[in-house]
């Protein structure tokens, strides 16, 4: 396991580096949030270790700048914020999972090989099937059988979302943020845009009409059982 680290604090950094380089796992470690995203964006790691209030920039601001540009790995922050508000704005940020300090290091150890099965399960299901499509989320293609799907990047990763989040409602909000992020000017009615013509391609290959409109809130992606 390689994993990136991000911590300010001195002493609890080099205990963190030294803990994990005990039991087996190769760590780079960054003190500047800065830096995480480079680190991030151009090596492989995986797992990113970010402490949230870091100098520079936040490890919860890269967390949200690394999940926009489509980065897929997992991100664990560590915190000193225990706040279900402070739990919230983490996860959505992106993060996979949120470790609040002080903390013992066999939890950190377990959450880490919890997040390893995971990014396990994710590079085993890079090829899905859903509603008669098949999403190949490395490749960035959508077919339908030997049909394939002409879909722009933003499209791609609006069905993306969709079908990570088959049959649950997801908020024009959490679009945004995950798509395009918060301080963009896109608006609500740009997203409608997006999912009509998005629609309209997924309808055209002769399976229905898969995205529902929940009005007021989002949309979801609807899978007949079989």
């Amino acid at each position: 396991m390689r994993v990136l680290l991000a911590e300010d604090d001195e002493k609890l950094g080099k205990l963190i580096e030294y803990m994990l380089i005990q039991n087996g796992i190769k760590v780079e470690w960054v003190k500047n949030g800065s830096e995480i995203f480079e680190y991030a964006m151009y090596s492989e790691y995986d797992i990113l270790v970010l402490d949230w209030m870091m100098p520079g920039e936040t490890g919860l601001d890269a967390c949200a700048r690394l999940r926009q540009n489509g980065y897929e790995k997992a991100i664990l922050m560590l915190t000193a914020k225990d706040s279900v508000e402070d739990r919230v704005a983490g996860l959505d940020a992106g993060a996979d999972d949120y470790l609040v300090k002080p903390f013992e290091f066999s939890e950190l150890m377990a959450r880490l090989r919890a997040l390893a099965r995971r990014s396990t399960q994710r590079i085993q299901q890079d090829i899905i099937e859903v509603g008669g499509y098949s999403l190949n989320r490395t490749a960035k293609v959508l077919k339908q059988g030997d049909k394939m799907i002409q879909l722009s990047p933003r499209e791609f990763q609006i069905f993306d979302l969709l079908v990570q989040n088959v049959g649950m409602v997801v908020p024009r909000d959490v679009i945004l943020d995950r798509i395009w992020g918060l301080e963009t000017e896109v608006s609500s009615n740009n997203i409608d845009s997006y999912m009509k013509i998005l629609r309209k391609k997924i309808e055209a290959g002769g399976c229905g009409s898969l995205i529902k409109t929940v009005r007021g809130v989002g949309y979801k992606l609807e899978v007949a059982e079989a």
